[in-house]
């Protein structure tokens, strides 16, 4: 047993002395924070985008209509050929060299990833809804915007709620280069514990174990959320 003794006499001198288990929960906070606050900037410009490249699809698009299609199709190249890292990197540096606080440029930056990639799943949706769904809605006197926000998108986010649970796991394990722009989230904290106290196994397994609870816990989460919605189509 006197390997026990040793272990938790390590985890004391590692985590409890100074309080830095502290750091993790700060970290933890971070993380969550970031994570929700891209998610829903994500879905946002994803649902613009979505929407305007479905436009252009099944209608004659207008010069404007073209010209933001143009736009879309640029962010979408642009966003999805470069990796998350470097546009963090050029967000903080180049973008906001005046940003005291990394933590909303992380925020605003793996956002503006995220709508890249949750764009062509909310227009995969969109797409699978039988177009008389939409001849309906105008039947009944909606207009083109009405009949999206109303019938369209909420059938479509029925259908892509797996997908975008997906995108959130994703985003939850990509906030870890967090750090890169002076962001203390969990990863960096157990960096931070483990390059004081020289301990280089345990702080770095607890963050793993961190983000295994964390991915458990929303997988779960959105199986409920999936069985609700199956349950009240019924």
């Amino acid at each position: 047993m006197n390997w026990f003794h040793e272990w938790t006499d390590t985890l004391y001198n590692t985590f409890i002395v100074s309080d830095r288990y502290m750091v993790l929960i700060d970290g933890l906070g971070k993380t969550i924070i970031i994570t929700i606050g891209a998610l829903i900037i994500g879905v946002i410009i994803g649902t613009i985008i979505a929407i305007i490249k479905v436009a252009v699809d099944q209608n004659k698009p207008s010069f404007i209509g073209k010209t933001l299609d143009k736009i879309c199709d640029l962010y979408l190249t642009v966003i999805r050929g470069t990796p998350v890292v470097v546009q963090l990197l050029i967000s903080f540096f180049i973008l906001f060299p005046s940003a005291k606080d990394g933590t909303w440029v992380a925020i605003l930056t793996f956002g503006v990833n995220s709508g890249a990639y949750v764009a062509e799943v909310i227009r995969s949706g969109i797409m699978a809804i039988d177009k008389g769904q939409t001849e309906a809605g105008r039947s009944l006197g909606f207009s083109g915007f009405q009949t999206m926000q109303l019938i369209i998108l909420p059938q479509a986010f029925k259908n892509i709620l797996p997908a975008i649970g997906n995108e959130m796991i994703a985003l939850l394990k990509e906030t870890s280069v967090a750090g890169y722009v002076a962001v203390v989230e969990i990863t960096k904290a157990g960096n931070q514990i483990k390059n004081t106290t020289y301990d280089q196994i345990n702080p770095i397994l607890l963050v793993a174990l961190l983000y295994l609870v964390m991915v458990i816990g929303m997988t779960r989460l959105l199986g409920v959320l999936e069985r609700r919605l199956r349950n009240s189509e019924r």
